[in-house]
């Protein structure tokens, strides 16, 4: 893709920015203000706090966070600079992330993560559980010392979200409509309300007018969807060793990501594998086959691409910034990544 190559200094500048370049400034030090908010008495207990926050992460949410709370400060009064209270937003964003992430490898019982073992691996799961547990507290602490009711209420909805995206990943759908409805539902609770909720409190933070909280909310939403549909994707096409995790996990741990569930339309013998979660010998790498031989993976990415562009629809809305192209410039690289 060519146009992403815009880098030259030339009248391109404005356009063609580097999200994270743009970011670094307000993200510097991130991870030790986190690991503030984590001071414990138990060695063991910050050892394992401190192990997923070790500066390795993409750190793609609060990136977009600090760039969304620029450009609705630029929109809303032309002032470039990032309140301490919507950097708080970033840093707690991050740590219910990286809570849930411990949980989730709880439930899943995985054994890797970003390349390396998880924290229940090394710990075990009780301690693991109780980890993930104190992130989230630290975080609702730093929260509360915003001082906003209605940011304490907005944030507070991700982990409710976190929590019944969980439940409906453990259920599953009989019907073949249904089910697809019941996957984007959980995608949405896992993965993209937390991005909605946090780009939603920097904008109220930033703006009091409640038509720029939409336009951060909906771009959120629908960057969130599309990041993980390429996730969905890239369980399928990268191998283990470039995505820091196995691959065909999803596969491993019963789960109709969006690329089966396009490809169930193709094979119909696939509903089967599906309705018993692919549970019996052989089903896994049948699977596999069935969809790298059907169109599921470019349907899930042509997916992906739909939201990006509603996402890029809505922060177009916005008064035009270097911030708001940085944003526009993010949902082309969720679309291009490739772990």
């Amino acid at each position: 893709m060519s146009h992403l190559c815009s880098c030259s200094k030339t009248a391109s500048d404005e356009k063609y920015q580097d999200p994270f370049q743009l970011g670094r400034k307000d993200l510097k030090n991130l991870y030790e203000d986190i690991k503030k908010e984590l001071l414990v008495s138990t060695v063991e207990l910050k050892e394992m706090c401190d192990y997923y926050f070790d500066g390795k992460g993409k750190a793609f949410r609060p990136m977009i966070v600090v760039l969304m709370a620029r450009a609705c400060n630029i929109h809303h009064n032309n002032s470039r600079e990032v309140q301490a209270s919507q950097r708080s937003v970033a840093i707690i964003a991050e740590m219910i992330h990286t809570a849930s992430l411990v949980h989730d490898d709880v439930i899943d019982d995985a054994n890797s993560r970003r390349g390396k073992m998880t924290v229940n691996q090394i710990w075990g799961e009780r301690k693991a559980v109780l980890a993930g547990d104190f992130i989230l507290s630290a975080a609702s602490l730093a929260l509360a010392r915003i001082g906003n009711t209605t940011i304490i209420s907005v944030l507070t909805q991700v982990i409710e979200d976190l929590v019944r995206g969980e439940f409906l990943q453990l259920g599953s759908k009989e019907n073949e409509n249904e089910r697809f409805a019941h996957y984007l539902e959980k995608t949405f609770k896992k993965t993209a309300s937390l991005i909605a909720n946090s780009c939603k409190a920097v904008s109220i933070l930033g703006c009091p007018d409640p038509k720029v909280h939409e336009i951060a909310y909906q771009y959120g939403k629908n960057v969130g969807i599309a990041f993980q549909l390429i996730d969905d994707v890239l369980d399928f096409t990268s191998c283990a060793d470039h995505l820091g995790k196995p691959a065909a996990a999803d596969l491993k741990l019963g789960l109709a990501t969006g690329p089966v569930l396009f490809a169930c339309r193709q094979f119909p013998e696939m509903n089967a594998m599906i309705m018993r979660r692919f549970s019996k010998p052989g089903d896994v790498e049948r699977a596999r086959k069935y969809v790298l031989q059907s169109d599921g993976v470019q349907q899930t990415t042509y997916l992906a691409q739909r939201y990006c562009h509603e996402a890029t629809r809505e922060i177009s809305k916005l008064r035009p910034s270097p911030e708001r192209e940085a944003l526009i410039q993010l949902t082309e690289m969720v679309l291009m990544r490739d772990k």
